[in-house]
């Protein structure tokens, strides 16, 4: 059977299978894996990238956005830098063996609790092919089989880094099968590997709200629940104007695909008057299109007005929500409403406001 028509039940039936190899490695011997992966990515790098333009020709018919093309791409320097990163994730101290707490009874009994790997993993998130790298580099080091399940646009592109990768663990003699990824873009495998308690020991959902809300409320499988990225940064008047504009700009431009990018801007009242129409220049003058509240859209009448779902949408494009808020409790009050819970961050010179966002905001 084609691998990449093999059902998601055998694939982790398979990854299952082969796991006591790998639990039966050194640390040495992981990080040697590693490393050989990184090499091997470099490679076969044309092989990748040829992959990759399929993947980015068959995106622009099917109409993505320039975000979400942006998140597709995998560069020869985003994939030098995937590269290095197992290298790093190899140089980490080994995760496993390590002594947590132990205690030993009036008996004579010693008992030691010892981290372990947890088995297989299987991983489900979207556009961006470095996670397959990524995502199996952290698995392996630690141990685990996984089973990875990227999103439709990457098909051609997860592919060819999966078959690379595969290879790597064939060069340093364990079971190609201890890496898995789903070959079908159909939705329905999704769900089948949230079905399969007993051959997948963890899920971990990387991707929008959507994904992340039908896995932990489908899975049979225990779940980590990830965040998406509803961020938000709230600006005091104590900030200097400039700051505030290369810090935004930053936040909001250098990615705005990935999950940390900004996609709320909120203003104290105060800061409205000094720095709201400057910032938004700036920003739209970036290529940012504002979303504002009424508040904003007087003061800065070029905004399109905000509506009601633009305060929790995750734009993940050149898209941002302002809304101008009386201080920094009604905006506390807004990210606890709106908030992912992934990240936020206060602009401000004010030590008590900057202490008070850090104890109550959760992210």
């Amino acid at each position: 059977m084609d691998l990449w028509e093999t059902p998601v039940d055998i694939l982790a039936k398979a990854a299952k299978a082969s796991w006591p190899m790998l639990a039966r490695t050194t640390g040495a011997q992981r990080d040697r894996l590693l490393d050989r992966m990184a090499e091997a990515l470099i490679e076969h790098a044309s092989d990748i990238q040829a992959a990759n333009a399929q993947d980015l020709i068959a995106g622009e018919a099917a109409g993505l956005s320039r975000a979400l093309l942006d998140r597709l791409a995998l560069t020869p320097a985003r994939l030098s830098e995937a590269a290095d990163g197992l290298r790093e994730i190899g140089g980490l101290p080994d995760p496993l063996g390590e002594v947590v707490s132990g205690w030993k009874r009036p008996d004579g009994l010693e008992i030691r609790q010892i981290t372990v790997p947890l088995g297989v993993i299987g991983i489900i998130y979207e556009s961006r092919p470095n996670v397959t790298i990524d995502a199996a580099g952290l698995c392996l080091k630690s141990g685990n089989a996984v089973v990875l399940r990227g999103g439709k646009e990457a098909i051609m592109t997860n592919r060819a880094v999966a078959t690379v990768l595969r290879g790597a663990l064939a060069d340093e003699g364990l079971p190609p099968d201890l890496l898995q990824l789903v070959g079908r873009p159909d939705r329905s495998e999704i769900d089948q590997l949230l079905n399969l308690h007993g051959d997948v020991d963890l899920i971990i959902p990387r991707g929008g709200k959507g994904l992340i809300d039908h896995v932990v409320k489908n899975s049979r499988v225990p779940v980590i629940e990830t965040g998406a990225g509803v961020c938000h940064i709230y600006v005091e008047s104590s900030i200097e104007v400039q700051t505030a504009i290369s810090i935004i700009l930053n936040a909001k431009t250098q990615r705005p695909s990935v999950c940390n990018a900004a996609e709320t801007l909120l203003i104290s009242r105060n800061a409205a008057e000094t720095h709201l129409v400057p910032m938004l220049q700036a920003l739209q003058g970036a290529g940012v299109a504002l979303r504002g509240c009424s508040e904003t859209a007087k003061r800065f009448p070029s905004v399109t007005p905000a509506e009601d779902a633009d305060w929790e949408t995750e734009y993940m494009d050149l898209t941002l929500a302002v809304k101008v808020v009386e201080d920094v409790d009604a905006a506390i009050d807004h990210i606890r409403l709106y908030s992912t819970r992934h990240s936020e961050a206060i602009l401000t010179r004010d030590l008590r406001a900057a202490k008070r966002f850090q104890q109550e905001v959760d992210s």
